[in-house]
């Protein structure tokens, strides 16, 4: 029988330069307290593919398939402004947005799923959205004040790589481990 990997998925990592300045804007802005269960800040990504539960074989046709693919080049991404799922009048996912390389990064996501599909995975049902999920909100709220006050910041990261992590799950939060790195720009 194959065991169980873990709960994975792909997704960008943040440069440290980019985490710090996200997190000083939002204290600074909202003293820290956002609503719901707020991500702590070495949690922060972008997620390209949410894969679940996923056992073995699967995860080692992954590897191979996001090795061999063309990722594309390197890029640039803004993170600006907040939002909300599915609205902000009731918000049940508050992120910060992308604003330049939102583009580049839905070419980067459909390179990832074609991986994904070449290695076995079921297609994405959902479109891609690309954002960075700052907090889950149970019950919804309403944040439109706080999208409001959060206006106007413009933080610039490098895209280089994609990553495949491992979610733990448990009382303190989740915790990502990063199972492997693949390069942009660089094919097998």
């Amino acid at each position: 029988m194959v065991g169980t990997v873990g709960r994975l998925f792909v997704g960008v990592d943040l440069a440290a330069d980019a985490r710090h300045a996200l997190a000083a804007r939002l204290a600074d802005t909202v003293e820290g307290r956002l609503p719901g269960k707020v991500a702590p800040p070495p949690n922060w990504h972008v997620t390209l593919r949410f894969l679940g539960d996923v056992d073995q074989v699967r995860r080692d046709r992954l590897l191979m398939a996001l090795a061999g693919a063309d990722l594309g080049p390197t890029f640039d991404m803004t993170l600006t402004n907040l939002g909300a799922f599915p609205k902000a009048a009731k918000a049940a996912v508050l992120w910060a947005g992308v604003a330049d390389g939102s583009v580049a990064l839905e070419v980067l996501a459909s390179r990832v799923e074609e991986a994904c599909r070449e290695a076995g995975f079921d297609p994405e049902e959902r479109p891609f959205h690309p954002h960075l999920t700052l907090s889950r909100i149970r019950p919804p709220q309403d944040v439109t004040g706080l999208i409001r006050d959060v206006e106007g910041f413009r933080i610039r990261t490098r895209v280089d790589g994609v990553t495949l992590f491992k979610s733990h799950l448990g009382r303190g939060g989740a915790r990502y481990e990063v199972l492997e790195r693949f390069e942009l720009g660089v094919r097998s």
